[in-house]
C-alpha cells in the first residue's frame, strides 16, 4: 500500500511540474484517467435499511460514515483534480477519456457515505463543468436526473446537498434572460426536493440557495416559486415547516411587489395557517417573518387583501391559544395592524365578528335540529316505527 501511495505522489508531483513544458502527450492522458477510472469507480457500500428508517422517523441528519480507503482514495482524488486544473492538459484530447461515461460513474460516486468523498468530488465536477464546456448540458442533465431518481423512486441518496452546491454555482453563471430549459428544471426539479418528507433537513440550506438564486437573476420567476413551495408545505410536519418559514423570508426578500400580488393570497391563507399552529415555534417564526421590512412593506401596501384573510388567524390565536407568548405577539401585530391602517382594519373586524355570529347562530341551529331529531328517534323507537329525517332538518357536517 505505501509503494502505491507513493507511486500516486510521484504522479501527482509530475503534473505540477509540467507547468511550462508542454501540452500532456496523449498517452499520459490516457494512463492517468485509467488509473483513476480504475480507482474510484466502485459498487458503493450502503447503510442498513433499518438504521435508515430509524433516521428519517427521528428527522435526524445520518451519521457520516468515514472509507476505510479514504486515505488511498484521497490521493487518487488530488492526482485527478491536479490533471483537470493543469494548464498543460489539452481540453480537446482530454475529452476523449473524460466523456460522459467517465462523468456519470464521477456523478454515481455522490451517494458516498464519505462526506470527504462527495467534498472532493463537488470541486472536481464544478472544475469540469468550467474547463470543458462542451459538456455542461450533460452535467445539467446527470444531475437533475439524480434529484428525478431520489424525489420520485427512493427518497435515499447521500450527496444531494454536494450536487445543489455545484448546482448554485452553475445558477449564478445563468445569463439573463433565463433560457426555457432553466426554468423548467427550477418548475420540475428544484422545488419537488422539498416533497421528500424526512431528509429535506439534510440539504434545505443548499436547496433554498439554489432557488433564491432564481429569484435574484429573474424576479419574475418568484411567482412560480411562492406557488410552488406553498404546493409542497408540510402538513403534520413542524420542524419542516419552520424550515419552508425560513425559506419563504429569503424568498420574499427577493421579490418584487408585482410578483407578490400575483401570489399573496394563496401566500397569506398559508401564514395564516401557521399563526394557528399548535407547535409554538411555528407560530412564533409565521408572525415574525410578517413584521420584517421588507414583507410588512407589502402587508401595508396590500392591506384590503392581507388584512381579511391574517385578522381571523390573529384574533384566535388571542383568544384561544395555548401559549402566553403567542398569544401576546398575536396581540402586538393585532395593534399595529389596527394602528397604520384603521379603518380597513375596522371593516376587516366587523366583517370577522359578523361571520363569527353567523357561524355560532348556525352552530345553535344545528344543535337544535340534532336534539329535536334525538327527541323524535327516542319516542318512536318505544313503538318500535323507523325515524325518517325531515329534508327541512338542516344535516350535521362530518367535519363537527
Amino acid at each position: 500500500l505505501s509503494l502505491k501511495r507513493q507511486t500516486l505522489l510521484e504522479i501527482a508531483e509530475y503534473i505540477v511540474s509540467a507547468d511550462g513544458n508542454g501540452k500532456f502527450p496523449l498517452i499520459v492522458i490516457a494512463t492517468i484517467t485509467k488509473m483513476v477510472s480504475v480507482n474510484l469507480f466502485r459498487t458503493l457500500r450502503s447503510t442498513s435499511r433499518e438504521k435508515e428508517v430509524i433516521q428519517a422517523l427521528d428527522f435526524e441528519e445520518p451519521e457520516s460514515s468515514s472509507d476505510p480507503a479514504w486515505p488511498h482514495l484521497e490521493v487518487v482524488y488530488q492526482v485527478l483534480l491536479k490533471f483537470i486544473m493543469s494548464p498543460e492538459n489539452d481540453t480537446r484530447l482530454a475529452k476523449r477519456y473524460i466523456n460522459n461515461s467517465f462523468i456519470l460513474r464521477l456523478v454515481e460516486l455522490f451517494d458516498s457515505e464519505d462526506p470527504r468523498e462527495r467534498e472532493y468530488l463537488k470541486i472536481v465536477l464544478h472544475r469540469i463543468y468550467g474547463k470543458i464546456l462542451a459538456y455542461r448540458p450533460f452535467i445539467r442533465k446527470a444531475i437533475s436526473n439524480t434529484f428525478y431518481q431520489f424525489i420520485y423512486e427512493t427518497e435515499k441518496h447521500h450527496g444531494i446537498a454536494e450536487l445543489l452546491d455545484v448546482f448554485g454555482s452553475i445558477i449564478n453563471g445563468f445569463d439573463l434572460p433565463l433560457k426555457e430549459e432553466h426554468k423548467l428544471f427550477l418548475l420540475r426539479t428544484l422545488l419537488p426536493l422539498h416533497k421528500p418528507r424526512c431528509c429535506v433537513v439534510m440539504y434545505h440550506a443548499e436547496l433554498s440557495y439554489c432557488i433564491t438564486q432564481f429569484v435574484e437573476k429573474d424576479c419574475k420567476v418568484a411567482d412560480i416559486v411562492i406557488r410552488g413551495l406553498i404546493r409542497y408545505w408540510p402538513i403534520s410536519n413542524s420542524p419542516k415547516e419552520e424550515l419552508f418559514l425560513g425559506e419563504l423570508e429569503e424568498i420574499l426578500q427577493a421579490t418584487q411587489l408585482a410578483e407578490f400580488q400575483k401570489c399573496m393570497v394563496p401566500l397569506f391563507c398559508q401564514i395564516a395557517r401557521c399563526f394557528s399552529s399548535s407547535r409554538v415555534q411555528v407560530a412564533e417564526k409565521a408572525l415574525r417573518l410578517c413584521k420584517k421590512e421588507h414583507i410588512d412593506n407589502f402587508i401595508s401596501q396590500n392591506s384590503k387583501v392581507i388584512l381579511p384573510i391574517i385578522l381571523p388567524a390573529l384574533e384566535k390565536n388571542i383568544n384561544e391559544h395555548w401559549s402566553s407568548s403567542v398569544q401576546i405577539q398575536s396581540l402586538e401585530f393585532r395593534q399595529l395592524l389596527s394602528i397604520r391602517n384603521p379603518e380597513i382594519f375596522e371593516e376587516c373586524l366587523l366583517k370577522y365578528e359578523e361571520d363569527k355570529a353567523k357561524e355560532e347562530e348556525l352552530k345553535l341551529k344545528r344543535e337544535a335540529a340534532w336534539k329535536r331529531l334525538d327527541e323524535m328517534a327516542s319516542v318512536k323507537a318505544t313503538v318500535g316505527e323507523a325515524v325518517l329525517v325531515s329534508p327541512a332538518l338542516p344535516r350535521q357536517s362530518s367535519l363537527v
